[in-house]
């Protein structure tokens, strides 16, 4: 059996358990891309690209399809530390398995909203960059 030193322990730390005000978690995300900047760089420019496709798809996808791409969505943004977008793209996913469409219309707008704010900041960050 491995054993885990503290400090691989702390590298793999749980993100914190009430949400972060900021819209991406700082904190987190260097934690997850180890401190390096290129990493960090490429994986908010990888995020940026995802959320703008998935969320123009799930405008125009069935309720189903909607669920599966906003629990895409909830993943990465876990990774990146947007904890926003993660929350509102869980409230996506378990309104899609619903079916009512306005409800599903009504998250989507909050998720675009979180969205929107993200990018917003991934933007700041790659330009500080």
């Amino acid at each position: 059996m491995v054993e885990l030193s503290a400090a691989m322990a702390e590298r793999v730390a749980a993100p914190p358990l009430a949400p972060v005000d900021q819209a991406i978690d700082l904190t987190h995300l260097t934690r997850m891309t180890l401190g390096e900047a290129s990493l960090e760089r490429e994986v908010l420019q990888l995020f940026d690209r995802q959320a703008e496709m998935l969320l123009a798809r799930m405008r125009h996808a069935a309720p189903c399809a909607v669920g599966a791409f906003a629990h895409t969505l909830k993943g990465s943004s876990r990774g990146i530390g947007a904890w926003r977008v993660a929350s509102e793209a869980e409230t996506v996913e378990l309104t899609a398995v619903g079916g009512d469409v306005t409800a599903v219309t009504a998250a989507l707008d909050r998720l675009g909203a979180a969205v929107d704010e993200a990018r917003l900041v991934i933007a700041e960050l790659l330009r500080a960059h």
